[in-house]
C-alpha cells in the first residue's frame, strides 16, 4: 500500500507529531483499507512520540482512524502495554504468575523495588525507573522472568535483579538487549534459542525497528 495523503482534519489533528511520526502514519494508514483497522500501530507511534499515551495523542489516532475518543481509549486502556502514564528511563517488568512466584518472583520484584526505591506500579522522581509486576510472559520453563523495557531476562534470582538494576542505574546503557543481559544476569532459559538477537530496546516500549524503538547491538 502506498501512505495516504492527509485531509485537512487530518493534517491538523497530527501536526504537533514529529515529521517523522507523520510518515510513519501515513506509510501505516496506507496499509489498511479501513483506517479503525490502523488504530493499535498508531497508538503505538503515539507512545513512541510522546513516551507513553497521552489524552491528546488518542485524539490524533482518533482524527486518523475516524473513531471516536472513546474508542480510542477503550482499546488503548486495554492492552497494558499502551502506558497511559509517563514512564521511566527503564520500565522493569517482574512476572508473578504461578510458575515464576512458585521459583520466587515475590523476591525478585521486592530486590528491584528495594535496588532502585520505587514500589511496584510507580515511577521514581528522577524517572530512571518505572517498576511493575506482570503476568504470564510466555517463558514459564525460566522462570522468574524479568523484562527490561519488554526485552527478557530467564532465571532471575533476587541478587541477580539487584545487580541488573545497578548495571542500569551506573552504566545507562542506550540499548539494553535480551542477549547480554541474559548473560549477565540470566540463568535457566525455557529454550536454548536458535537465532542471535541482533536489536535491542532504545525506549520503555517493545522493540521494533521499523518504528524507530530498536538498534542493533554488538
Amino acid at each position: 500500500m502506498n501512505p495516504v495523503t492527509f485531509t485537512a482534519e487530518e493534517l491538523e489533528a497530527i501536526q504537533g507529531w514529529s515529521t517523522d511520526s507523520q510518515t510513519l502514519a501515513s506509510e501505516i494508514l496506507g496499509r489498511y483499507p479501513d483506517k479503525r483497522s490502523a488504530v493499535m500501530p498508531l497508538l503505538y507511534v503515539s507512545m513512541i512520540e510522546n513516551g507513553y499515551v497521552t489524552a491528546e495523542g488518542m485524539k490524533v489516532v482518533a482524527a486518523l482512524t475516524g473513531m471516536t475518543g472513546a474508542q480510542v481509549q477503550a482499546v488503548a486502556s486495554f492492552y497494558s502495554m499502551y502506558k497511559r502514564e509517563e514512564l521511566g528511563e527503564y520500565l522493569i517488568s517482574v512476572c508473578t504468575s504461578i510458575s515464576c512466584f512458585l521459583l520466587g518472583a515475590d523476591d525478585v520484584l521486592a530486590a528491584v523495588a528495594d535496588e532502585t526505591g520505587v514500589p511496584d506500579g510507580e515511577t521514581g522522581d528522577d524517572r530512571k525507573f518505572t517498576v511493575e509486576h506482570v503476568e504470564c510472559n510466555g517463558a514459564c520453563g525460566g522462570a522468574p522472568v524479568v523484562l527490561v523495557n519488554y526485552e527478557m531476562v530467564e532465571g532471575v534470582t533476587p541478587d541477580k535483579a539487584r545487580e541488573l538494576v545497578r548495571w542500569l542505574r551506573d552504566g545507562g546503557p542506550d540499548v539494553v538487549s535480551t542477549e547480554e543481559m541474559q548473560q549477565l544476569f540470566g540463568s535457566r532459559k525455557s529454550f536454548d534459542w536458535g537465532v542471535r538477537e541482533i536489536e535491542g530496546a532504545v525506549l520503555p516500549v517493545p522493540a521494533f525497528g521499523p518504528y524507530g524503538s530498536a538498534k542493533g547491538v554488538s
